[in-house]
């Protein structure tokens, strides 16, 4: 709890450094943010020409069926790619003052978070054209689901992060991971093609019950189940502790090692 109050007290600190790696993103474009609506619409568009007319699915509307769950999936990846990296790209200032090192990748996922928040406006404009209705009960549970994708992709994001400061490989071989670990989630599929004896795997996956909740409150307009929501509060929080526990004991020595 003591550290807790310590990062708290640098909220400003994180506030700036959202803004400034906000800003850096789309600095000397010409549209600005609005890349951040525009990334996503024509991500849609290439989804619907590609499988509505090339690589037709069974699925209804599949292109929404994928990009409800895409969209989340940007950004859990997007957080633990590049927040591998988040203390050796920060380590000037690491090196020369004193602050909760828990900061730089709290930063960077809230970052990252601000980008799918945005983006989401792209998804429920589409919603309407398409036609398709929405349960307002469930949708008041998206929030909760947005809350424990952040608890998963930070505490990942503190794992990954610590490791890569004293195994600088983990950067490149990061990238990899992710890759294969979207083919491992239902992002592109659904959680019923997979056979019977690999659903237990797939459920240790803590961005499987996350996808489930995003789709059935986005695409299937339901209440996400139960499972589901339990899951990936269990897995969320239980990432979270882990993450921020391992963080904590080793970032003493990140100085000596940067």
């Amino acid at each position: 709890m003591r550290r807790l109050k310590e990062v708290y007290s640098y909220r400003e600190m994180i506030a700036i450094l959202v803004k400034r790696d906000l800003k850096a993103r789309y600095k000397g474009s010409v549209l600005g943010f609005l890349w951040t609506l525009i990334n996503p619409l024509f991500q849609l568009i290439i989804y619907t020409m590609v499988f509505s007319y090339i690589m037709r699915s069974e699925i209804e509307d599949y292109y929404l069926f994928l990009f409800v769950a895409l969209i989340p999936w940007i950004f859990f990846s997007s957080s633990v790619h590049a927040g591998t990296g988040c203390i050796w790209s920060q380590k000037g200032i690491v090196n020369k003052i004193y602050f909760p090192r828990e900061v730089l990748p709290i930063a960077h996922v809230i970052g990252q978070l601000v980008n799918m928040i945005l983006s989401f406006i792209v998804i429920f404009i589409v919603l309407a054209i398409s036609g398709r209705a929405l349960d307002l009960k469930a949708l008041l549970l998206l929030p909760v689901v947005i809350f424990l994708e952040l608890f998963i992709a930070l505490g990942i994001t503190f794992i990954a992060s610590w490791l890569s400061v004293f195994f600088q490989d983990l950067m490149q071989i990061m990238g990899i991971l992710v890759m294969l670990w979207q083919f491992l989630s239902p992002v592109m599929y659904s959680v019923d093609s997979i056979s019977e004896h690999m659903k237990p795997f797939f459920r240790l996956n803590p961005m499987t019950p996350v996808i489930e909740a995003y789709r059935d409150i986005l695409y299937y307009a339901k209440m996400p189940s139960v499972e589901s929501l339990f899951n990936a509060a269990v897995l969320g929080v239980l990432l979270l502790i882990i993450g921020w526990f391992l963080f904590g004991k080793l970032e003493k020595n990140f100085s000596e090692v940067l």
